[in-house]
Formats: structure tokens, C-alpha cells, sequence
């Protein structure tokens, strides 16, 4: 009575499983062999290797076998690890690797990818993932079979078929170190600015903040605008050249005002700041005009100014009185002066309560040595921009007058020319 009695158990019991819970054993190599018959039958004719593609895809289940496909398209079989094809798996001739090694072949195998992917849209992540691997794996093929994958993600590139974030799969460091990157992206960059042009390339590489990172295609210690504007020049990529030296310009100059601001901020001797700005300069071939318009809008932004325009004007004075020795410093050009002038006058149209300032900021410089009297009387005659125009040079009328009329001592009231010598041999017949 008080023994516990034993709880009844289930054995010997099966259920069966409805078919649609069974999962599909995965087998690529099934489905490789389906891909390789049918290109077998179709031959090298592409038109026909797209109908067969996208009518298989109704039979064959491309979204699991992916990778697979596009291994067999590319490289003719299933990769192994590294990039390489077993000896004893099936392959085909109709892909990219066995293909002839020109642009017009390339252009036709992109189109078979173009048809199959805008047919199979669940296919185009596959494929971007599928092309990283693939440039992860170039040490694995032949020079000519890199050189045909290069152009062909050059092309897909172009069209659109392909993000540029793909191409953070040549910054892998074994790649780069043996120069293989760089070779690469020689072939690569070569068929995408002859789809396109190297303003689209721009785009394209500045949406995925690719545009300053491409000289990371060499070692360390081959990172320079030099390097890669000779070794990309020399391929016949000029324009690839001039489009980092731009990058890496703009790059410097944005380092450059921020670097500026700061020093201003914190109150740094125009000693140590005109010291630092021709370093910067020097190092990395910045103009003078480039640098003066670069300090001008630094002093400008180092300030909140008054709202009323009537107390502006007074406040601008006083602020750009402290800075004149700063800007004295980088106008020894007379083009550099026009600059300057150039950025007053934009500076003070864009800005409405300094539309009034603008003459008295003018003979402020004029007398703090910072613009002299042929840069003015050139902005006066034909350089000035349109925007004010009718209001600027009205407020100028009688400044630009009094220089042309005065008498030489009454100038030297104003500025003594002995103190800053001015280059301005050129100036009057410098473009606007």
C-alpha cells in the first residue's frame, strides 16, 4: 500500500514527420553538376547561358546554392578554400576564368550576371558576398584569371551591379603586402573609368567613405601621393592619380582649419600659428591663396557675431584688427590678396548685416598692410564676384578714387610698402 506507483512511460511509439517539416539534405554537388550539364549543352554562347540560367532558376534552388553558382560562372567549378579547384570535381569552360582575357568578353559575361541577378533579386547579396570572397582568394589564381576578375567587377562596378564596399576585400594585409592589391586595382580601376569616368568613380567610392583610403592598397611605407601618383600614372591611370592627390588635399586642408580654429580657441602666439601653417604648407603643397581663404574663414568662425547691423560692423573691426598680423602673413602674393578680397566680398553677401562692413573691412586691411592698392583697384576694375556687386563697388567708389588720384606721400599714410614686399608682377593679366 505504501509503495509509490511507478508512472507509465511512452516507448516504442513513432510519429510521423509531414513532409514539408523534412529538411532537403544540402548537396552542391548535385546541383553543381545540374549548372555544368546545362552549360555543357549551351556552349560559349552567352545569350543562351542567360535563357538557360534564368529558366533553371524556376527548377534549381539558386537562393541555397548561391555560392555555388556563382563559383561555377567565375571559375568554372566549387572552390575550395584559397581559391582553388579540386582536381577530381566537375568543371565547365563557360566562366569568366576560361574565357579570352579582353574588355568585350568581360563586358558580355557582366551582362549574363546583370540578367541573372535583376531576374533573381534575392541573388545580389550573394553575389557581393560571393566577389569578396573571391578577391580574398586572388593569390590562389593565375595573373590572367585575376586580371579577367578584375575587369569584370570593374564593369559590374560601372553598372551598378556591385557596392565599392566590396573593394575593403583588397585591404587584406597578405594581399596588399605582395603587391597583389595594387595590381589588381590597376585592371579593376582601368575598365570601371572607361564604363564610367572618374567623376562617377568619385561618387561611387565617396558614398561608402572610400575616397581616402585607397592609397591603404600599398605597404605602410609606401602611403604616400607620390608613390601612388607614379605607380598609377605609369599604368595609365592619371586621372586615378590626380583624383587622391585632390582627396589628399582636401583632406589636409580640412585638417589644416581645424587645426586653426583650435589654436585660435585657445588664444596660441601668431608666432607659433604662422610657424605651424608654412609647415603645413610645405609638407603638403598647399597654396598661399588656398591658406589665406582657409584662415579667413577660421578668424570668422571664432566669433559670434551681433545680430543688429548696425553694432556689427564695429565688432568686425575690432576682431579682425587683432588677426590682421595673421593674415598679413600669407598675402605676399597679389593673387593672394585677390583671394582675400574675393572671400570678404562673398563673405559679406552671405551674411546680411555685413552687407554695410564691407568697405570699412577693406581700408582696415589696407592700412594693417594686408591688401595693397593693385589687388584692390583689379577687384574694383574686373575680378569682383556678381553677388553685391552693385553695393560693393559702390561702397568702394570713392576709396578706389582716392587711390588712383592721391598722391604718392598721402599713400604711405595708409601703408608703407618698404615693410612687405608684394609679387603682383603678374596680376593684371590673371584670369578672374
Amino acid at each position: 500500500m505504501n509503495q509509490k506507483q511507478q508512472k507509465p512511460t511512452l516507448s516504442g511509439q513513432r510519429f510521423k514527420t509531414r513532409k514539408r517539416d523534412e529538411k532537403e539534405r544540402f548537396d552542391p554537388t548535385q546541383f553543381q553538376d545540374c549548372i555544368i550539364q546545362g552549360l555543357t549543352e549551351t556552349g560559349t554562347d552567352l545569350e543562351a547561358v542567360a535563357k538557360f540560367l534564368d529558366a533553371s532558376g524556376a527548377k534549381l534552388d539558386y537562393r541555397r546554392y548561391a555560392e555555388t553558382l556563382f563559383d561555377i560562372l567565375v571559375a568554372g567549378g566549387m572552390l575550395a578554400p584559397g581559391g582553388t579547384l579540386a582536381d577530381d570535381m566537375t568543371r565547365t569552360d563557360v566562366c569568366v576564368f576560361a574565357a579570352q582575357e579582353d574588355l568585350e568578353t568581360m563586358q558580355a559575361f557582366a551582362q549574363v550576371f546583370n540578367k541573372l541577378i535583376r531576374r533573381y533579386k534575392y541573388l545580389e547579396k550573394g553575389f557581393e558576398d560571393e566577389v569578396k570572397k573571391l578577391l580574398l582568394f586572388l593569390k590562389g589564381f593565375s595573373e590572367s584569371e585575376r586580371n579577367k576578375l578584375a575587369m569584370l567587377t570593374g564593369i559590374l562596378l560601372a553598372n551598378g551591379t556591385l557596392n565599392a564596399s566590396i573593394l575593403n576585400s583588397l585591404y587584406n594585409e597578405n594581399l596588399v603586402k605582395e603587391g597583389v592589391s595594387a595590381a589588381f586595382a590597376v585592371k579593376l580601376f582601368k575598365s570601371w573609368i572607361n564604363e564610367k569616368d572618374i567623376n562617377a568613380v568619385a561618387v561611387s567610392l565617396r558614398k561608402v567613405n572610400m575616397d581616402n583610403r585607397l592609397m591603404e592598397l600599398f605597404p605602410a611605407n609606401k602611403q604616400s601621393v607620390e608613390h601612388f601618383s607614379k605607380y598609377f600614372t605609369e599604368a595609365g591611370l592619371k586621372e586615378l592619380s590626380e583624383y587622391v592627390r585632390n582627396q589628399q588635399t582636401i583632406g589636409a586642408r580640412k585638417e589644416l582649419q581645424k587645426e586653426l580654429q583650435e589654436q585660435m580657441s585657445r588664444g596660441d602666439p601668431f608666432k607659433d600659428i604662422i610657424l605651424y601653417v608654412k609647415e603645413e604648407m610645405k609638407k603638403n603643397n598647399i597654396s598661399e591663396q588656398t591658406v589665406i581663404a582657409i584662415i579667413w574663414s577660421s578668424v570668422m568662425s571664432t566669433v559670434e557675431w551681433n545680430k543688429k547691423e548696425e553694432l556689427v560692423a564695429e565688432q568686425a573691426i575690432k576682431h579682425l584688427k587683432q588677426y590682421s598680423p595673421l593674415l598679413a602673413a600669407f598675402t605676399t602674393q597679389g593673387q593672394s590678396e585677390l583671394t582675400l578680397l574675393l572671400k570678404i566680398q562673398e563673405y559679406c553677401y552671405d551674411n546680411i548685416h555685413f552687407m554695410k562692413a564691407f568697405q570699412k573691412i577693406v581700408v582696415l586691411f589696407y592700412k594693417a598692410e594686408v591688401l595693397s592698392e593693385e589687388p584692390i583697384l583689379k577687384w574694383y576694375k574686373d575680378a569682383h564676384l556678381a553677388k553685391g556687386k552693385s553695393v560693393f563697388l559702390e561702397q568702394m567708389k570713392k576709396f578706389v578714387e582716392w587711390l588712383k588720384n592721391a598722391e604718392e606721400g598721402n599713400q604711405k599714410l595708409y601703408l608703407s610698402r618698404s615693410l612687405k614686399q608684394k609679387r603682383v608682377t603678374d596680376l593684371w593679366n590673371s584670369p578672374r
